[in-house]
């Protein structure tokens, strides 16, 4: 029996005009697929009818997936697959199993033999690694940092560390209502030669995306409360 294919379908990072960050061809594979894996099944309807505005949302069939799934759940979420059934996963935003969940499915799909065809769209990392002007060659994303303030301090100062030791740009996130207490403590614990990249609302009206040193970061008072924004660290150059 021909197995299905698994999709790995981006979403969008915010509001934003679909053509602006959406290639046509997604559209077109979206509204063949009746089988859809994701974090939030409300999310999931209201982007696909975004994208889709033709299709019957009460024709599809959507299975809940995060971290408190066992892997017994994971190889019958790909039931569908392996009967013929091509399966998409959306991600709540930006890129599936990219500071994402999915990445469990994926590897049982390909041990089971399911083609995996990830597409085109908007990735917060990728996009503010490149804006930043740090190093693409040679990169390291690390989540989010430890929330208790000794521990973040530490992980910051080691972080540092591995910037000039490797010549390494370092990336990771915070949830959007910590992102100024995160902020204070990159000011207070890095050297003032480091540099930070801020990337907020990256895709959408509001935008914005600066590097400066962290000695240059003193004087300002950004606007990335309860924002999406990536951080990123590298030396000076």
């Amino acid at each position: 029996m021909r197995k299905g294919n698994l999709f790995l379908i981006p979403s969008f990072l915010g509001e934003s005009p679909i053509d602006n960050v959406f290639p046509a061809i997604n559209k077109e594979i979206i509204s063949r697929i009746r089988y859809f894996i994701v974090e939030e099944v409300r999310t999931a309807r209201r982007f696909l009818k975004k994208v889709c505005p033709e299709i019957e949302i009460d024709n599809l069939t959507f299975t809940l997936y995060n971290e408190h799934n066992s892997k017994n759940d994971i190889s019958e979420f790909l039931e569908p697959t392996m009967k013929g059934e091509d399966t998409g996963i959306i991600s709540e935003a930006g890129a599936p199993c990219v500071a994402d969940p999915g990445s469990l499915i994926v590897k049982l799909a390909h041990e089971s033999g399911i083609k995996i065809i990830p597409l085109t769209g908007p990735s917060s990392l990728l996009l503010a690694l490149m804006a930043s002007g740090f190093n693409g060659q040679h990169f390291a994303f690390l989540g989010y940092l430890p929330i208790d303030k000794p521990a973040r301090s530490k992980k910051i100062r080691e972080i540092e560390q591995d910037i000039y030791k490797k010549d390494q740009t370092q990336i990771f996130i915070e949830t959007p209502y910590r992102n100024l207490q995160l902020f204070q403590a990159l000011i207070d614990t890095l050297q003032e030669s480091t540099l930070l990249c801020l990337a907020a609302s990256l895709t959408t009206s509001e935008e914005s995306i600066m590097t400066l040193s962290i000695k240059e970061w003193k004087k300002r008072n950004p606007e990335i409360n309860k924002k999406p924004v990536v951080f990123l660290l590298y030396r000076e150059i």
